[in-house]
């Protein structure tokens, strides 16, 4: 029986590299499995892993290196590595996109007055759906809704990163602050 632990190396990245495709896109690697299936991108990398029943955002490691030097616990399978555990989360996913609705969201919001943490709504969510802790990916969803607020102008972030994973074009927020927008008065 073959072993299908699928491993990936950084090449040297560029000053300029485009941070979303370092990020999202797998640029900038190498992959490489264990049983000598060529591997010459991500894309196969992900092909690979769904062959072998390894989750396709860790490849099977449970780890997610999202730049180099920075590791994280992979989200998609819940740091199993399992591509079953990983199809569950994103049918949880969905489901959360359903019933967590913009509308839902803004409605916990428009009472408040001052600032408030992504970890403050995702709770007063859970409670509001009467969901239990782990039902659903409720902190994810909720900083979704909040983020396209956000880009609506009916929201402002508050927070400054807490961490700047390669300057400050790829930041990490652990638990972000934001605040409504007033309208001016006339």
């Amino acid at each position: 029986m073959a072993t299908h632990t699928i491993t990936s190396q950084w090449d040297e990245i560029p000053e300029d590299a485009d941070d979303l495709a370092l990020v999202q896109g797998g640029a900038f690697r190498t992959f490489q499995c264990a049983c000598g299936t060529p591997l010459p991108n991500r894309m196969a990398a992900e092909l690979h892993a769904t062959e072998t029943n390894q989750c396709t955002a860790c490849l099977g490691s449970a780890d997610e290196e999202i730049v180099p030097g920075f590791v994280r616990r992979c989200p998609a399978c819940a740091a199993t590595g399992r591509r079953n555990v990983q199809l569950v989360w994103e049918v949880a996913h969905s489901e959360a996109e359903q019933i967590i609705t913009v509308e839902l969201v803004r409605g916990l919001i428009d009472g408040l007055t001052g600032p408030f943490r992504l970890s403050e709504v995702a709770d007063a969510t859970r409670l509001a759906l009467g969901l239990p802790m782990g039902r659903l990916p409720v902190g994810p969803r909720v900083r979704d809704v909040l983020r396209e607020l956000e880009a609506a102008g009916e929201l402002v972030m508050l927070s400054a990163p807490d961490e700047l994973l390669r300057g400050p074009s790829v930041v990490l927020y652990r638990d972000p602050q934001w605040q409504r927008v007033t309208a001016p008065s006339a």
